[in-house]
């Protein structure tokens, strides 16, 4: 029999695959677009009626960009959008969400030592964080539409800084870090979907009807369209957290999370000033190197003493109640536990890592399956093979967990 959690990784790693392609087109257009708005030359007065135009070289060959400010005299015969990019990444993460979170709540969503929750609150608590993050997003850009826009930003922050602190109450560190990238991302999309997409289609359907278009649609596109540009490189930093406990497994992630958000303005200010020939405001590396350096002090600070170990859940309890579970206990215990261990025991080592712990019998058995697909089908644990496993605890390793009954994804 096919091994089906083998099958549900690689439908993970399918998904993961489609996101980071989907990502990377969404923000190549985002990050170009953003640049050749601010780099077009208005200085000149074109016979078209453009607002501005661009020579660029690329592949081989010339291109002669021209962008008009509202839109031009007539539609064009073709059109191409710009909006499956956003719309496939946003899908595409959400698709891992559920594969990660919600279907591993037990593992990676829920820590009853922060919050405890049951799975329905936590997804529940999830789903409703991302709307809620669209409609205060969105209310915020209409309250302050006519207010000089830096205002609007220092709001926007304000309210990032507020979810970064709520995530951490309720969530994993990992979870909290992830969602927080979710929010944004989703704000983001959701500026492409409810307000760029469909000022837009208002453009078009006055030109196809012969009316004059109103620019103000073009406007409200460009400011979130600008808002997008800025959010790209926190959120490209929340979703590699999950890779780092130096990140989310600290006490003071959610504040990491927030100055983050500002080592993304003042990195996009540096490319947006250069694009637009403005001058190459340097100061702005200088303060994103401080703000990093102010991150990895935090991270490095002690982090408080949490709540006992809580009850193991019923996947859990299965995998303690296999058979071999004892065998796998002192395998584990021998090979994997002088790192993952509180305080590692592995020179060189601060944290145990990516934040798993397998010191009690409680602790391997809520890990059973990264254990499983880790140490026993694959040989990626331990490193190198550096503490001297053998090929037959792998097995035993593949026995237990087998015999645990398990017959597909974790729910």
């Amino acid at each position: 029999m096919y091994d089906w959690v083998v099958l549900w990784e690689w439908v993970e790693i399918a998904a993961r695959w489609l996101h980071v392609i989907t990502a990377i087109a969404w923000i190549g257009s985002s990050f170009y677009f953003i640049a050749l708005d601010l780099g077009l030359h208005r200085d000149r007065n074109l016979a078209s009626g453009a607002d501005g135009e661009e020579w660029q070289v690329h592949g081989g060959g010339f291109y002669h960009i021209q962008k008009y400010l509202v839109a031009p005299a007539q539609m064009p015969d073709h059109l191409v959008w710009f909006k499956w990019e956003s719309y496939m990444t946003w899908i595409s993460g959400f698709a891992m969400l559920v594969l990660v979170y919600y279907l591993g709540h037990e593992m990676y969503l829920i820590d009853p030592a922060v919050a405890d929750l049951t799975p329905w609150q936590g997804i529940a608590l999830s789903l409703a964080s991302l709307a809620f993050g669209w409609i205060a997003y969105n209310t915020l850009c209409k309250v302050f539409v006519n207010a000089n826009q830096t205002l609007l930003m220092v709001a926007l922050f304000a309210l990032l800084v507020a979810m970064s602190w709520f995530y951490t109450q309720v969530f994993t560190g990992r979870a909290a870090m992830l969602h927080l990238g979710a929010f944004t991302a989703s704000i983001m999309t959701g500026n492409v979907f409810f307000i760029i997409m469909p000022n837009q289609r208002v453009v078009v359907a006055d030109l196809i009807a012969g009316r004059a278009p109103d620019p103000k649609y073009g406007k409200i596109a460009k400011q979130r369209s600008t808002h997008n540009n800025y959010l790209t490189l926190p959120v490209i930093f929340l979703m590699l957290s999950n890779h780092y406990p130096l990140i989310f497994a600290t006490d003071y992630n959610w504040i990491i999370a927030s100055l983050v958000f500002l080592m993304g303005v003042t990195i996009r200010h540096w490319f947006n000033t250069h694009h637009a020939r403005k001058g190459n405001p340097h100061w702005t590396w200088g303060l994103t190197v401080v703000l990093f350096l102010v991150i990895a002090w935090l991270s490095s600070q002690p982090v408080q003493t949490r709540a006992p170990e809580a009850a193991m859940g019923p996947s859990a309890l299965r995998y303690a109640a296999a058979s071999g579970f004892d065998d796998v206990v002192g395998i584990v215990q021998g090979r994997c536990s002088m790192c993952h261990a509180a305080e590692p025991a592995w020179e060189g080592l601060a944290w145990p890592p990516k934040g798993v712990v397998l010191e009690t019998p409680a602790q391997i058995a809520h890990e059973a399956r990264r254990i499983y697909m880790q140490a026993g089908i694959t040989h990626a644990m331990p490193p190198a093979n550096l503490s001297y496993i053998e090929p037959a605890e792998r097995e035993a390793i593949i026995l237990w967990f087998r015999a645990a009954g398990q017959g597909g994804a974790e729910s």
